[in-house]
């Protein structure tokens, strides 16, 4: 199984007079997260796309293309390129640079995106969420396998990897299972338990249309953050997961975001991975044995919690947590 990081860059807002100076620090930040990442050892990082203030990276590619030159080993993709609302030719000529500078390195992780300021920004309908997302991945394929002439300059691998990435919709299972492309699933809240239909209905998907079902690639994102001491480590993520739970959930119309929720989340079978070594070791190689996933991706850096902090819980996890999970899985 595939070990890596993933991250949406959270930040500090610029004031409304502001000239980018939280922005620059963000991603001086994240690229030395990335960094820290390929020295461990970690398989893939994955960035995501967002068009908000609480936010530094709206444009994946030009991050993801400055850490193919400071890296050397770990895979780059993006989580997610929100493609409904971005034109796929030009994806695919953004990450066949990547995929030039890191000399195959570069995935593609496509969605529909989990926030909408994307439609009414680029000009789109947000009525046609769907429709626009079926066509474009369609035509993403397409360049993927060098049928669409024109289009340069021509990655260095053959055929860059396009993942799906879900939120446990089975319409998206389906997809992805009748494209023949790997499914990335996002378990960001309630039970992992929950999503085992989900995952089962992409095989069994698969399987129906003659593919082979050893051959299927099943990523799993949580949220996650790590400490030496379990309590602690609870203790000094709580606030700021809070706040970056509450600010989207005013959004969304969720409740705020209580500590006994957040203790619950953080139950043997809950979907929050914030604890010490061991509990995230547990929890990672107790979703592998509900969904046999070939990836794990630990979506880090959440909210506003400082650097520090997140890289030594990315430290963690690529000292402690990803060689006991290898081992693990032998």
């Amino acid at each position: 199984m595939e070990l890596g990081i993933m991250t949406f860059a959270d930040m500090k807002p610029e004031s409304q007079t502001g000239n980018g100076v939280h922005g620059a620090q963000r991603l001086k930040d994240l690229l030395e997260e990335i960094q820290l990442a390929d020295q461990l050892g970690l398989d893939i990082f994955g960035l995501g796309e967002h068009h908000r203030a609480d936010y530094a990276v709206s444009a994946p590619a030009v991050v993801l293309g400055a850490a193919a030159a400071l890296t050397k080993n770990i895979k780059l993709s993006s989580a997610v390129t929100v493609l409904s609302s971005d034109d796929p030719i030009r994806v695919q000529q953004q990450f066949a640079t990547i995929d030039l500078l890191s000399e195959g390195r570069a995935e593609i992780m496509a969605g529909r995106g989990s926030f909408i300021e994307s439609f009414p920004l680029f000009g789109y309908q947000l009525s046609q969420y769907d429709e626009l997302f079926t066509k474009k991945l369609a035509l993403l394929l397409r360049l993927q396998k060098n049928e669409v002439p024109g289009v340069y300059p021509h990655p260095y691998q053959s055929e860059m990897p396009v993942w799906l990435a879900a939120g446990g919709t089975p319409a998206s299972a389906v997809r992805a299972a009748t494209l023949g492309i790997p499914l990335m699933l996002a378990i960001i809240g309630g039970y992992p338990a929950q999503f085992v239909p989900f995952v089962n209905l992409y095989r069994e998907t698969a399987v129906s249309l003659g593919r082979d079902v050893n051959t299927l690639q099943i990523g799993v994102n949580n949220h996650v953050y790590i400490g030496v001491d379990a309590q602690r480590a609870a203790d000094e993520f709580f606030p700021y997961y809070a706040a970056m739970m509450n600010q989207v959930g005013k959004d969304r119309g969720w409740p705020p975001l209580t500590r006994q929720q957040f203790e619950q989340s953080r139950s043997q079978q809950g979907a929050l991975m914030v604890g010490s070594v061991q509990q995230v070791i547990d929890k990672i190689l107790y979703e592998h044995e509900l969904f046999g996933n070939t990836r794990f991706l630990a979506q880090g850096s959440l909210g506003q919690v400082p650097h520090h902090m997140t890289m030594k819980s990315i430290e963690l996890f690529g000292t402690q947590v990803a060689p006991a999970v290898r081992k693990a899985l032998q």
